[in-house]
């Protein structure tokens, strides 16, 4: 995710710190037309192995749990989208559980890769739900594991096709360009009746403009309210002890699945899920 937020993202969102792959992600056209060859190394799009490399982070101090995103100011890249839809998704960032209550969301980004296989074994073994946010190409270039996710009853979420950082300074058309093409990338790879129901930017860089996008595209913004930085590999014991000092009733934890070494992140919540269940959480998603 790796990004600092600028003036203009939501003001109380939780910041993101680290910085990118050295390879990052190819420009892409400023066009809304996604990718020729989904997953291919383009123009519009890296490679998967190129994407897997983008790390996440994630800093700052995310609002409380069910606390109301503020309003961001209007983004200088781009026109305004159009009005959405009167059934489309708030275009307000989600911070809590869609039960609330003494809930939790589990979410992963920058996958698919391969930790996912991992992940998906110790949800299962505690029949635990989460969600997971997807980079196009990686999700294109794998998408037997996606089929696998929507068959256990996991839930998707939007993450780019590039994972471009600072998203927020792109012009409108190629915004639209990285949440358009990684959806079309994501569901394809999912299958039919495959549905994307959240967008969460790189690094948290939320600007007016992208969160009006994803909306048009039925998407509602997606925060978090505990940041383990596993991103940056503090070892399993960190990362655990991060998730179980921030983690209130309702929450939303970030942790990765792609964008490197994960092996830290697969210990840590291997040890992360008996221990929720002991505390009498349940599993939920986030609020749509």
């Amino acid at each position: 995710m790796g990004v600092v937020l600028a003036a203009s993202t939501v003001p109380g969102a939780p910041a993101e710190t680290g910085p990118a792959a050295a390879q990052g992600a190819a420009a892409a056209p400023t066009t809304t037309a996604g990718p020729t060859s989904p997953g291919a190394a383009t123009a519009s799009g890296p490679s998967s192995s190129t994407a897997a490399t983008l790390p996440s982070t994630a800093a700052g101090t995310p609002p409380a749990a069910g606390a109301p995103a503020a309003s961001a100011p209007a983004s200088a890249s781009g026109p305004a989208a159009l009005p959405p839809a009167a059934d489309a998704p708030s275009h307000s960032i989600v911070y809590h559980t869609a039960e609330r209550g003494r809930t939790v969301a589990l979410t992963f980004d920058d996958g698919p890769g391969p930790a996912t296989a991992q992940v998906l074994d110790l949800l299962a073994q505690y029949h635990a739900k989460a969600t997971f946010c997807q980079i196009g190409p990686q999700a294109a270039a794998d998408p037997a594991i996606v089929k696998r996710i929507v068959a256990d009853g996991h839930r998707l979420c939007d993450h780019t096709v590039n994972h471009p950082q600072p998203m927020h300074t792109l012009p409108h058309d190629r915004q639209v360009f990285e949440i358009d093409g990684a959806k079309d990338m994501i569901t394809k790879a999912g299958g039919p009746g495959t549905k994307v129901g959240w967008f969460r930017a790189p690094g948290g860089d939320f600007s007016a403009d992208n969160r009006a996008i994803a909306v048009q595209s039925g998407l509602r913004p997606l925060g978090w309210t505990v940041d383990t930085r596993d991103w940056c590999r503090p070892g399993a014991a960190a990362i655990l002890a991060t998730a179980q000092q921030e983690l209130h009733p309702g929450g939303i934890i970030l942790m990765h699945d792609g964008g490197g070494d994960r092996s830290q992140t697969v210990a840590a919540l291997s040890q992360l899920l008996p221990w929720l269940v002991q505390q009498g959480y349940t599993f939920d998603f986030p609020a749509s």
